[in-house]
């Protein structure tokens, strides 16, 4: 089995390239590939870079041109879950668009339109996997990944309380939910797996970059453990 690794940047991906052997670099256009070994098994790795063209872009071009057979999206997310700390990880349920929005025309929010797909289901043996991980000082749960095209602050959760009255998010970031929908259609299984960098509130900025290279770390832990017991 050959599994693809994305992650947004280059901290979210540079872990998995360190422990990576018999590494090759493939170019195409501006993007570097990483084709090596990790924990035994064929694996890709790539910076898809941030938001959900990039991602969806990315997934399916590694599925078309390395014969991808199973994605784990990794990296980190806002929580909207209170009872999430940061370096707290959630790994994927399933995810949703939530700036999907054609309630105008009938349809649930983050439904898309004049289709059946709104929640995007993760592979049940991968989350599960996933939840037997252990990390030294911190949680994994397993919940609902909301996805979309803005870094949300206290003032954005306030305004849209449907993240959580209505979509019921654990963790919101910008690229899962694009994965999932590319790996769903190709009927191809997939994971996000997203460690709390800041908890989407008053000081979403400032925790953002000050936690972001340390919990990192613990996405890469997580998805190092999947990817050795497959």
């Amino acid at each position: 089995m050959k599994i693809g690794i994305i992650g947004a940047m280059d901290d979210e991906i540079k872990m998995y390239v360190k422990h990576l052997t018999k590494v090759i670099e493939i170019k195409y256009k501006t993007l570097t590939f990483y084709s090596g070994r990790l924990q035994g098994k064929d694996v890709v790795v790539v910076k898809s870079g941030v938001g959900k063209v990039f991602a969806a872009m990315i997934c399916q071009y590694l599925i078309n041109r390395f014969k991808i057979e199973m994605v784990l999206f990794t990296g980190v997310g806002g929580s909207l879950n209170k009872d999430l700390e940061i370096g707290d990880v959630v790994v994927s349920e399933d995810s949703v668009h939530h700036d999907f929005d054609a309630m105008a025309l009938g349809f649930p929010r983050g439904n898309i339109s004049y289709t059946h797909y709104r929640f995007f289901k993760a592979e049940k043996k991968l989350m599960e996997l996933a939840l037997k991980a252990k990390l030294d000082k911190n949680k994994i749960i397993s919940g609902r990944i909301l996805t979309g095209d803005q870094f949300l602050t206290h003032k954005e959760k306030q305004e849209q309380a449907y993240l959580t009255e209505e979509l019921k998010g654990d963790c919101v970031e910008m690229e899962g939910a694009a994965v999932a929908q590319v790996c769903v259609i190709n009927e191809i299984p997939h994971l996000i797996v997203r460690t709390v960098s800041d908890k989407a509130d008053g000081t979403a900025v400032e925790d953002y970059n000050k936690f972001f290279p340390i919990v990192a770390h613990n996405s890469f832990k997580i998805v190092e453990f999947v990817v050795g017991k497959l």
